[in-house]
């Protein structure tokens, strides 16, 4: 489950990597070097926990259930995405609100993104749904 855009990084292709989970050159990127030109502001799993309100234990677990995305930096550490502590709290409200587990949790979390995308693509065609969004 991705709660990020794809190939942000990588310039809107998904790089590949070995069991490590380090980049690996492929023969089109072989003579390709890219640098970000702006560094990419990245939240430690502290932080993340504080600003959620939750333990650092339960956001490695979520991260391991797969309801909040992260990457490992260079030296092995979790790294979020600065929008880690929103999804984390959307998490919590879908657990308190509901009385939903996390697997299923995970699966309300993909429908709400799919039907974002889908009112964003009825708007971008100058369409709007015949009833306002519910969220």
């Amino acid at each position: 489950m991705s709660h990020r855009p794809s190939g942000a990084a990588t310039g809107g292709r998904t790089a590949r990597a070995d069991a490590g989970g380090r980049p690996v050159r492929t023969s089109a990127d072989a003579t390709a070097v890219r640098y970000a030109l702006v560094p990419v502001p990245r939240l430690s799993v502290d932080t993340v926990a504080r600003r959620s309100g939750l333990h650092p234990d339960l956001v490695r677990r979520f991260v391991a259930l797969g309801l909040v995305d992260a990457e490992r930096d260079a030296s092995g550490r979790l790294v979020f995405d600065t929008t880690a502590p929103a999804v984390l709290a959307r998490v919590q409200r879908l657990r308190s609100g509901l009385c939903l587990n996390y697997a299923s949790i995970g699966l309300v979390l993909d429908l709400l993104d799919r039907i974002s995308l889908l009112e964003a693509a009825l708007r971008a065609r100058g369409r709007r749904s015949d009833s306002p969004p519910w969220t």
